[in-house]
């Protein structure tokens, strides 16, 4: 690791712990949002950024929350598997335009289709959540976070 860099400027960091505590929260009282959605959205980004640090994190947190290892070893092809709902789908792809949004934006038949399977608060947390984890995998990679050295509290 470059830097520890949470040590290095806790308060700076402080806006990116709240909205994962809102989106935790948010998680246990919304049906749209739950049953290891985030997860799945977390690891999915982590691995479009190549970001080895956060995909270890969030495989062992996705497997923690009771997710299979079929799904988590096809997520990168999920588009090919029979194992994700169609709201996770809309989710997927949601977290994929997003992620990779630069020259691309987003069309009105993602959001069409994103949006009919989730309200509109649950929408905006799902698209926090995507643009929180991108944040969390640049620093990450940034800064150099070691694969393997997550230990889930």
């Amino acid at each position: 690791m470059r830097m520890d860099y949470f040590a290095a400027n806790p308060e700076a960091l402080r806006p990116l712990v709240d909205i994962e505590t809102h989106l935790a929260k948010a998680a246990r009282h919304r049906d749209e949002l739950g049953g290891g959605l985030l997860t799945l959205v977390k690891t999915r980004v982590s691995q479009l950024n190549g970001c080895a640090y956060c995909i270890d994190r969030h495989t062992q947190e996705a497997r923690r929350a009771g997710e299979s290892e079929q799904r988590l070893y096809a997520l990168s092809a999920w588009r090919e598997t029979p194992f994700f709902t169609p709201r996770e789908r809309a989710a997927l792809a949601w977290t994929e335009a997003h992620t990779l949004i630069a020259g691309r934006g987003i069309d009105d038949a993602l959001f069409d289709a994103t949006r009919a399977h989730f309200s509109e608060p649950a929408l905006v947390d799902l698209t926090l959540a995507i643009c929180a984890i991108n944040a969390w995998n640049r620093l990450a990679i940034g800064f150099a976070m070691e694969a393997g050295s997550y230990r889930p509290d």
